[in-house]
């Protein structure tokens, strides 16, 4: 979603957008996360709004949005998997196959699955499914929402405080560093095999 589109409404209603938007997009419906992270810290830095409520507002939002998915996995995934699942794939074994694997990995990606989009959406939905304890499901999902929230949006400001570009380009900042960050991980990863393999 392109900035110019929801950058307005964060603008006229704050706190209250920021919210509806991540709750949206943890559920589902297209809408900005990591990009609208990074600019609400923009914006902090910039004096355009409070750090602890907005750190309240994204993280409550994600929150609810983890909440919803967990609720809809666990009254109506199954039954809709088993009757709508053969029409898109979803066989007898491969539903048994993707609920061992949630059993043994999933938490993993609960815990930091926000970081990647896709995983964020559907840890939730396949915790409800699989029957996940809502009090460990909650626990985890507490940390690893605050630990995607919290660091994205101080990037966010701490790049606000030192370069001075205009508000609508510092999703493309953000995006350059995700960039960066990857290429390091590839060249680190690279070294590593190479210094095993001699």
């Amino acid at each position: 979603m392109d900035t110019s589109v929801w950058l307005p409404y964060v603008q006229s209603y704050g706190y209250v957008m920021l919210f509806l938007l991540l709750f949206c997009g943890i559920v589902g419906i297209p809408a900005p996360e990591e990009s609208l992270l990074f600019l609400v810290g923009v914006m902090i830095a910039k004096e355009q709004l409070l750090f602890w409520p907005t750190i309240a507002s994204c993280w409550g939002g994600t929150m609810a949005g983890m909440v919803a998915a967990y609720g809809a996995g666990r009254w109506w995934g199954v039954p809709f998997v088993q009757k709508y699942g053969k029409y898109v794939g979803i066989t007898k074994e491969r539903w048994e196959q993707a609920q061992l694997w949630f059993r043994r990995r999933g938490k993993w990606g609960i815990l930091f699955g926000c970081y990647a989009p896709g995983v964020r959406q559907i840890c939730p939905y396949m915790a409800g499914v699989s029957r996940l304890p809502f009090r460990t499901f909650f626990w985890l999902a507490t940390v690893g929402t605050a630990g995607w929230v919290i660091p994205l949006t101080l990037a966010g400001q701490l790049l606000g405080r030192h370069l001075h570009l205009p508000l609508a380009s510092f999703p493309l900042a953000g995006l350059g560093l995700f960039l960066l960050f990857l290429l390091a991980a590839w060249v680190g990863q690279r070294r590593r095999k190479k210094s095993m393999e001699s």
